[in-house]
């Protein structure tokens, strides 16, 4: 009678790969870049070097014209809002608030507006001629819209807009289409074509597709194009002192030459017009800094 040997040994490259008792994994090894906190050190005095000229223009501005001429890295001591009022009530800085606002807010709507529109129909149109219209629109990015002032000017004075809060928003909003339909063309064509598949397929018109699908899914881009008009617009000196005549229609920009003289400069009123000038950027950039970020760094992850 044979029997049968069972072997109960587990092969030797088993055994060689079984964890030895009370043996612990290892985490794995992180690498971190060589020189991250020298980077970071720099980048934050970066931000503090930059933060001063911001500091002393708003310490500065709660400080008589008598100090700053006297001491002009002094402290407010003790702090007065008198230049506040000179500037807002006296320097009619309400009117060129008010202009720069309605200026700024018009020009912005309109070439976000237009440019998204042609945004979407550059990047679903299939046909030739689409490329040649972005073409045609990017090559507005090659030169800068001040290049071409005098031009601008002879034809808005053909056209009757000299002097004129809409001639100058329609300016703005000319001079920024270029910039947005290159910005919001790049995100339309990341979306997929299945929703407007899947829209027409629900009895959506080309209409309600765009509006309640496709603009909704490009909002951090809105946002991005915006914010980069916003600030330029708000910050522009040469249009408005070429194209505007009246007081009453000067932006901030030009409104705060009427602080400075032939012979004298009221410098705190010169400082407290910068800081209600650059209070509306700071607003802007803190409430709308998620969706900046949210548009700039779209479609890089994959």
């Amino acid at each position: 009678m044979t029997t049968a040997v069972v072997t109960t040994e587990a092969p030797q490259e088993q055994v060689a790969a079984r964890p030895t008792q009370g043996s612990r994994r290892r985490p794995p090894r992180v690498n971190r870049p060589v020189g991250g906190a020298g980077a970071s050190v720099l980048l934050w005095g970066y931000a503090a070097l930059a933060l001063v000229p911001l500091l002393l223009m708003v310490s500065n501005s709660f400080r008589t014209n008598a100090d700053l001429i006297t001491d002009p890295l002094g402290l407010p001591a003790p702090p007065t809002t008198a230049s506040y009022v000179e500037a807002w009530t006296t320097g009619n800085f309400a009117t060129y608030f008010g202009n720069s606002l309605l200026v700024t807010v018009g020009a912005v709507a309109i070439s976000t507006a237009v440019a998204t529109m042609a945004a979407y129909a550059l990047a679903r149109g299939r046909a030739r001629i689409f490329r040649w219209l972005e073409a045609l629109f990017l090559s507005g990015l090659m030169l800068p819209i001040h290049l071409a002032i005098l031009p601008i000017f002879y034809l808005f004075d053909g056209l009757g807009l000299i002097d004129s809060r809409l001639g100058l928003m329609l300016m703005y909003a000319a001079s920024g289409i270029p910039f947005s339909i290159f910005v919001l063309t790049t995100f339309f064509r990341q979306l997929p074509e299945e929703l407007e598949e899947a829209a027409a397929l629900d009895g959506a018109s080309s209409w309600q597709t765009f509006w309640r699908i496709m603009v909704p899914l490009v909002r951090p881009a809105l946002a991005t194009v915006a914010v980069f008009r916003f600030v330029p617009i708000w910050n522009d000196f040469l249009f408005p002192l070429v194209l505007l005549r009246s007081e009453d229609k000067y932006t901030l920009p030009v409104g705060l030459t009427s602080f400075f003289g032939e012979n004298a400069t009221n410098y705190s009123a010169v400082f407290a017009g910068l800081v209600i000038t650059t209070v509306p950027l700071i607003v802007l950039f803190l409430v709308a800094t998620k969706q900046i970020v949210a548009g700039l760094t779209a479609g890089m992850a994959k």
